[in-house]
């Protein structure tokens, strides 16, 4: 079951006016693909609220988590912590999901390259986000080919499987950092050219026999080398041999 657009737009109004009254919140902001002008029939609810000067953000998040489920009747929750932020994920009834950040109001502004458009409040200055760490995701890359390599040698198909495909993330997240495009959650992978992602089909094993995991080990560690002669050549030369 999916929630109606309508039913989106009438939730995040609640959420809105909840908080231009609640006087421990000083700012907001869509964040997420409404802020980008992307928002489609499948997009959550993204907000960031700014919490006024000298409130404790964990007395704020859990008054607002008590409303979410009360009146709107949420079913369950995780918690990302970035810093003295809080982000509160919320799945509510018929499969909206409800992603409520809560910052301390000097922290309140755009991090990064997600989406970010203030409605009320003064933001602070843009600040970088955690970015892309090459070597270790070249470091990730290696460790997952070597254990995929063991798994199947171990006859332990499905976590051969869970390393190909971790790996294969990495290899999509190098790629749209390299070409400028969103590189967290493989939101810029759909955006890839064809010559980064066709070799990657191969990566996809048909089946979980050694056969087509061996193939499928085959084509990530060729797409891992050759992301990573774009990013670090010499890097590149030292892992082919080990690989």
């Amino acid at each position: 079951m999916r929630t109606t657009t309508e039913e989106r737009r009438r939730v995040r109004e609640l959420l809105l006016r909840r908080a231009e009254h609640d006087p421990d919140i000083t700012a907001a902001a869509l964040t997420g693909s409404a802020a980008r002008g992307e928002e489609d029939a499948w997009s959550d609810i993204d907000l960031l609220l700014g919490v006024a000067a000298g409130v404790p953000v964990a007395g704020v998040v859990a008054r607002w988590s008590r409303y979410l489920y009360g009146a709107l009747g949420a079913v369950h929750h995780f918690d990302l912590r970035p810093g003295e932020a809080v982000y509160r994920a919320f799945l509510l009834p018929g499969g909206l999901e409800a992603d409520l950040g809560f910052t301390p109001r000097d922290a309140f502004g755009r991090v990064g390259d997600g989406g970010f458009l203030a409605l009320w409040g003064e933001p602070a200055a843009p600040r970088p986000g955690a970015g892309v760490d090459v070597a270790h995701l070249a470091g990730l890359g290696w460790h997952h080919l070597l254990h995929a390599r063991i798994a199947i040698a171990r006859a332990r198909p499905w976590q051969a499987e869970h390393w190909i495909g971790a790996a294969r993330g990495h290899v999509l997240t190098l790629a749209a950092h390299r070409l400028g495009l969103p590189s967290s959650y493989a939101k810029g992978a759909d955006r890839l050219p064809p010559e980064i992602t066709t070799p990657l089909l191969a990566s996809l094993p048909p089946d979980l026999s050694d056969r087509s995991l061996t193939r499928a080990l085959a084509a990530v560690r060729d797409a891992l080398l050759t992301e990573l002669r774009h990013h670090d050549p010499a890097l590149a030369a030292t892992l082919a041999p080990e690989l």
